[in-house]
């Protein structure tokens, strides 16, 4: 299932690295790039965000913010963010609550075994606050800057 494009992004409010308390609507008036991902510094997730961490600075100037969401504490998620140097906000979300939002928990085979996790997955959310674009399955390697790309079509930079 996917949520419907230009259908409103739903509204969260969560813990994230850096001792805040990130609440979705407060960015009303910018793109709001959302990427959930598996789990902190495993090889893709740690590629994955250092894209991410690497094109910052043109979303940035495209008025966008960048924020990560996993399953992950908030003390897992500082220090993956302190040893990779991430610029953007990582959201804890251990009760699952935002995952289920967006739809993204799927059973995994993982060694012989089905077990529930984050399908990888970015939400691209425009100024109003509704979906513009969203990505699923997301292979990682030049993930980010076909993000990049989209939010450039729809931002006109």
């Amino acid at each position: 299932m996917s949520i419907p494009l230009e259908q409103s992004a739903p509204n969260f409010s969560a813990p994230a690295s850096s001792g805040k308390t990130v609440q979705l609507s407060d960015y009303r008036g910018r793109y709001v790039v959302l990427y959930f991902y598996p789990k902190d510094n495993t090889p893709g997730c740690t590629q994955e965000g250092q894209e991410f961490r690497d094109l910052y600075p043109e979303f940035r100037k495209l008025g966008a913010d960048v924020l990560g969401i996993s399953r992950d504490s908030l003390k897992s998620h500082e220090n993956f963010k302190r040893k990779f140097e991430f610029p953007f906000e990582l959201i804890s979300d251990t009760d699952e609550h935002i995952c289920n939002l967006y739809d993204v928990i799927r059973l995994k085979n993982m060694y012989g075994k089905q077990v529930k996790g984050i399908e990888r997955s970015t939400f691209l959310i425009d100024p109003e606050g509704a979906i513009a674009a969203e990505w699923r399955k997301v292979d990682v390697k030049g993930h980010a800057a076909k993000v990049l790309d989209k939010l450039r079509e729809l931002a006109g930079g």
